[in-house]
């Protein structure tokens, strides 16, 4: 019986418990209610009276009402710590989550995450209206776009601006240089690991492929995950394995070594522009990219000069063994790697772009991260009391959906359907580049990327090659053909260069501790010969006879020998590997340098000139203009017939063509929206690559053939692009999307 009255006595206070909740909840909704009316009434009495306010702080932008506020009335909020949003709170209401930070509450169009089956009819009612929601979403994007424009004037352009240029400049500075170290250790590298021609090429071509996945990759992470998170990814992969390359042996490891390297390196170019470009307003947007494309011609300065400073060093160097050997290209492909690392330091200590924030409905984060960039300027130009008087911006309302996985599915499943979640968002990010709205100018940009990359990197490649060529012809001019000698008893200890010897005959002949370069036998016989301590480069045995010969502590490997007969002939102790000597090329690896060097320095002038008027005659202009003069110059390549003329023009050709880039860096960031912008720039910039490996590789068919094809293919695609640049919107004096 007490048992019986017990639970009847429970049940009548947890009913009675049951009411007085359900009352203070309705209570605390009529409040609310009344809050919300007197706080309208409080704005229309403010307003009759505004107009006549004489304020430091104008209410800018405020047509949807409520985005900024008064000095004094930010003063009291940040003196007193009290927030309105949180009166009449109690501890078992819900708090909104930035507002004992002082964050003001958003009055975005974010989706409702309540669970529920109000929450599953409104998901199910989105869904069957998808055409609505897009179209508010894109009034979002553009009301976004106004007031993020204002936001930035009001921040000013100042020391954080400038911070941010540096770091970035770095992450910049480390695809300039990424873009020189091949070819400045392929020479010193096809000796150390005996590369044929076919594997030289491919060391030179692997790092645009690696840039070209790595572009588009990181590009269209940046627009799900941000910028800052992407580029901090991307930059740690490059360092990594620009580490790893510098050590590993093998040609296989290290080629793999440098293609996971281009990879990671490939998204610097699209997110840093992105990226920067979302901290500047309207009328700073041009100059701003534009001086930022100083540091990549940086980069190529910072690869010459290590270049010069370290490979022809060859005391630089150790091995262990005959097997592992660390010469001083491989201390410079580490070095090359100090930039990148120097980015990532940099760049952890700088935030993401509040547009992406605001963009995938982050509200709080992206008002803290723009009252950052207000303070911090703020307090550089001395006006430290100055107050951040935006109160609410506008977010974009979000369609991603969210897939409940459960605190019971594993966790490999979960960042599965996450990782397939991720690749779907993409995909439709990538097809939203072809929708009917941006057709046109995706396809117009890809043609102009394409033909401007097929030329530059064609022609760039190009002009080194030529030069080699030259050089090569004058030392070939200087060649000694020596036929049907017989020399017997004589034993060689001097170096043996540049001679070509035919139908002889050696007996009892002793080779010892040289050298032999450039050395080519043919149709001879060599009888009981003796070559000990032989270090040899680009010489060759053909269809010659070997009888009773001893070779001991030489690098006279098999391949040196094409159609050759051994005969009781015998190999002891060869070397392994290939042996490298720099003070033999030390000349011609200094003129390699030396005119990378050049043509890197000769587009500062170019960078001034697109920087100071990017602004003035808009970027059209400039790029079409650009690409003629350089089409125009092209056809001056016809008169390079020695060194100092291909190096002039070189320059030449390199001072112009670079303001044409950036136009059109700051054009492509212009043209799409944020929420597309990384994804577009990385495709193209993949595009761009692709162009790069078919110009070098079709432009290096004809070297030492004929000038007027490459000539002809430079020009007529500087043309094409250079027309097609004509036909794009001009984006000067527009708001960034």
């Amino acid at each position: 019986m007490e048992d019986g009255y017990q639970n009847r006595t429970a049940f009548i206070k947890g009913a009675k418990d049951i009411a007085k909740e359900v009352k203070r909840q309705a209570s605390k909704k009529v409040g609310r209610s009344v809050d919300r009316v007197t706080d309208e009434y409080s704005k229309r009495s403010y307003s009759r009276f505004e107009e006549d306010d004489d304020d430091d702080y104008p209410m800018q932008g405020s047509q949807d009402g409520g985005y900024y506020r008064g000095d004094s009335q930010a003063a009291n909020d940040d003196e007193g710590g009290h927030s309105d949003s949180t009166e009449g709170h109690d501890e078992d209401d819900e708090i909104y989550e930035g507002e004992y930070q002082g964050i003001p509450r958003a009055e975005s169009g974010k989706g409702s995450l309540a669970g529920g089956p109000g929450s599953v009819k409104a998901g199910a009612q989105q869904f069957t209206d998808i055409g609505v929601s897009e179209a508010e979403r894109r009034k979002d994007q553009e009301e976004l776009a106004q007031q993020y424009e204002t936001i930035l004037q009001e921040c000013g352009h100042g020391k954080f601006q400038w911070t941010l240029y540096f770091v970035l400049g770095l992450a910049l500075m480390a695809d300039g240089v990424e873009i020189f170290v091949v070819g400045f250790v392929l020479p010193s590298a096809e000796k150390d690991m005996c590369l044929s021609e076919p594997n030289k090429s491919m060391l030179g071509l692997i790092v645009y492929f690696g840039m070209m996945v790595g572009a588009f990759l990181w590009g269209a992470l940046a627009d799900r995950i941000g910028r800052r998170q992407s580029l901090l990814i991307s930059l740690s992969i490059n360092s990594v394995f620009s580490f790893f390359s510098s050590f590993v042996q093998g040609y296989s490891t290290f080629l793999f070594c440098r293609l996971l390297s281009g990879v990671g390196i490939g998204g610097s170019i699209p997110i840093v522009f992105s990226y920067y470009s979302e901290f500047l307003s309207q009328e700073k947007r041009g100059e701003h990219l534009s001086w930022l494309c100083m540091f990549w011609m940086i980069g190529g300065i910072y690869a010459s000069a290590m270049a010069w400073a370290i490979i022809p060093h060859y005391g630089w160097s150790f091995q262990m063994g005959s097997a592992y050997q660390f010469h001083s290209w491989r201390v410079f492909v580490l070095v090359c790697a100090f930039p990148c690392v120097a980015a990532i330091a940099a760049l952890s200590a700088m935030p993401e772009s509040p547009r992406f924030y605001l963009e995938n409905g982050k509200h709080d984060e992206g008002w803290m991260i723009l009252k950052q960039v207000h303070d911090t300027n703020m307090r550089a130009k001395g006006c430290p009391e100055k107050v951040f008087s935006v109160t609410t911006i506008k977010t974009v309302k979000q369609m991603d959906e969210l897939v409940d996985t459960g605190t019971d599915t594993p966790v490999w499943k979960r960042y599965r359907l996450k990782i397939m979640s991720l690749s779907q968002q993409i995909r439709n990010n990538i097809l939203a580049c072809f929708s009917p709205e941006y057709k046109r100018t995706t396809f117009m940009l890809m043609a102009v990327w394409f033909t401007m990359s097929f030329s530059y990197y064609g022609l760039t490649v190009w002009f080194p090659d030529m030069i080699k060529y030259i050089q090569k012809q004058e030392y070939e001019s200087r060649t000694k053909t020596f036929t049907k000698e017989r020399v017997e008893h004589v034993t060689f200890n001097f170096t043996l260069e540049n001679q070509i010897h035919r139908e002889g005959h050696y007996f009892n002949d002793k080779f010892l501790n040289l050298k032999m370069k450039s050395m080519v036998f043919e149709d001879s016989v060599f009888e009981e010969c003796y070559f000990e301590d032989i270090t040899s480069t680009h010489t060759f045995f053909r269809n010659c006879t070997f009888v009773a010969s001893l070779f001991y502590n030489t690098d006279l490997f098999k391949y040196r020998f094409v159609d050759c007969k051994l005969v009781n002939s015998t190999f002891l102790h060869n070397k392994e590997g290939c042996i490298l000597d720099f003070s033999d090329d030390f000349n011609n690896a200094y003129m390699i340098y030396f005119v990378n060097f050049l043509g890197t320095l000769a587009v500062l002038p170019g960078n001034i000139v697109s920087a100071l008027l990017m602004d003035k005659i808009g970027r059209l202009r400039m790029l079409a203009g650009s690409s003629v003069i350089s089409c125009i110059s092209c056809f001056f390549l016809m008169f390079g017939n020695s060194e100092s003329g291909m190096i002039a023009l070189l320059c030449l050709f390199g001072g112009i063509s670079i303001a044409s880039w950036n136009a059109l860096d700051v054009i492509t960031v212009e043209l799409y929206p944020s929420d597309k912008r990384t994804t577009a720039f990385g495709f193209l910039n993949a595009l761009c690559k692709l162009a790069a490996v078919l110009g070098i590789s079709i432009f290096q068919s004809f070297v030492g053939i004929t000038k007027a094809i490459p000539i002809l293919f430079a020009a007529g695609a500087l043309a094409a692009g250079s027309f097609l640049a004509t036909k794009l919107p001009e984006t000067r004096g527009q708001v960034l999307q």
